[in-house]
């Protein structure tokens, strides 16, 4: 009695009986080479189940080839998480700085001064300014975005320099 020949391992009973004769090698072979920690039992399902839902692309003389390769790649991709976690888990969290408590005392006074000048610039100062030292924009680039000339943004931001050193510098 001659058999006919598949050409995927979709039916049911071919497939029973693939999975009876292979799961147990393909879970001790997981098992050996990874460990008990990463759970050989799901990625062995897993595979299986990958197997299954690409059986009209794997022919029955292929699909061995196929299981085991997915399933090595399975525990390759959990050990990969495993040490994305450990090096997340050993990443110290800082919760000091070199600074001393003066220095943050005064940085944050400076950082108030400088807020208030920026505030009592004019309208178009201030707009230049920040457009160049904020979003870091060229003086070509701000004299297309509000319609005017380089030399404008130029004196408009060398304006605002001038009277932001004169601010803070009084304050």
């Amino acid at each position: 009695m001659s058999q006919t020949l598949q050409d995927n391992i979709c039916e049911n009973e071919l497939f029973e009986r693939f999975y009876k004769k292979h799961a147990k090698n393909l879970h001790d072979f997981l098992y050996y080479k990874f460990g008990e920690h990463l759970n050989p039992e799901d990625k062995t399902q897993e595979a299986f189940i990958k197997l299954w839902q690409n059986c009209a692309k794997v022919a029955p003389n292929k699909a061995k080839s196929f299981l085991f390769t997915t399933a090595n790649n399975l525990m390759l991709n959990a050990v990969a998480h495993q040490k994305v976690v450990l090096k997340h888990k050993r990443i110290p969290i800082k919760h000091s700085t070199n600074e001393t408590p003066e220095f943050l005392m005064q940085e944050k006074e400076y950082n108030q001064k400088l807020q208030k000048a920026i505030s009592n610039l004019t309208e178009a100062q201030r707009t230049a300014f920040l457009l160049n030292r904020i979003e870091g924009k060229r003086f070509k680039e701000i004299a297309e975005l509000l319609d005017i000339s380089t030399k404008a943004v130029e004196k408009r931001i060398y304006g605002a320099l001038k009277k932001l050193r004169q601010d803070i510098e009084g304050l």
